[in-house]
């Protein structure tokens, strides 16, 4: 979980615009969508002619169809014989995704290593034991949100520190106090998992907007790089849309909704599923 930041104004390039225009115009006929969900849910693909017999459509307007969103790169086609076999383009799979996350305002074009407009006035260090109530205090700002966690009581400090991997735990300066903090824990005690971390960020409300969330996840990212780390994941509140702006800019995409996932305060809340893998 992460507490909120400020987003940065950035223009969508003309050039993306255009192609992601492109791929959202050939979803536009629900004709079109329907055989693309049929394909895409088919095992191994269909033909033309079992498209047609599916959807109740002529074989000219099913072949239409393919055309549009074969130029799309939704689809590929091949042919089998005396047939046109049809088969999803799997890099769809997430590339769609990433277009609606890229036109909403929650990532940019490309996925990036880590921040790289960190502010000259931001330390970041290792927590220190002399940390501890800044920490939390901090965590208590964030609970205060509403939506930066389903905790509602700071846990204490003993069991963070029992929590949080040792080497991965960073604390934010400016000019001396305390302003933010970082931290992962082992997603889970199986072997296999030993290389995949939950993140968490939380930022000092006097101080957001200033750099100190880019700062720490650049941190948390390159350090988890450096140490084994293939895999980081968190879940953000849907709500908490400069959260998962900051994530993405940190080479973070998103996995998936998960709808009414717990309740906090008597309401249920849907979360933002992101994981970041290791270049190598």
């Amino acid at each position: 979980m992460t507490t909120l930041a400020t987003r940065p104004q950035v223009l969508l390039p003309t050039e993306a615009a255009a192609d992601y225009a492109e791929c959202f115009a050939a979803l536009s006929d629900p004709t079109r969508v329907r055989l693309l969900h049929a394909v895409a849910t088919s095992n191994g693909g269909m033909t033309v002619g079992e498209l047609t017999d599916l959807l109740g459509i002529s074989q000219s307007t099913a072949s239409h169809h393919v055309r549009k969103l074969t130029d799309a790169r939704f689809v590929h086609v091949s042919k089998v014989g005396t047939s046109t076999r049809v088969t999803v383009n799997e890099a769809c799979c997430t590339g769609l995704p990433h277009m609606a996350d890229v036109v909403m305002g929650l990532t940019t074009a490309s996925r990036p290593c880590c921040p790289d407009d960190i502010p000259a006035d931001v330390t970041i260090r290792a927590l220190a034991d002399d940390d501890w109530a800044d920490v939390r205090r901090i965590y208590r700002e964030g609970i205060d949100t509403g939506i930066a966690t389903f905790e509602t009581s700071v846990p204490p400090s003993t069991r963070l520190a029992a929590k949080w991997l040792p080497g991965h735990r960073w604390v934010a300066e400016i000019d001396g106090t305390v302003v933010g903090w970082t931290a992962v824990s082992p997603a889970s005690g199986r072997d296999a998992y030993r290389g995949v971390g939950e993140t968490s960020v939380y930022v000092d409300a006097a101080f957001r907007g200033r750099g100190v969330g880019k700062a720490l996840l650049r941190q948390q990212v390159t350090s988890a790089d450096e140490d084994d780390i293939w895999t980081l994941q968190t879940s953000i509140f849907t709500e908490n849309r400069a959260s998962l702006s900051l994530h993405h800019q940190a080479g973070y995409r998103t996995v998936g909704i998960r709808e009414k996932i717990a309740q906090r305060d008597g309401t249920w809340h849907d979360t933002v599923l992101l994981e970041r893998r290791r270049a190598a």
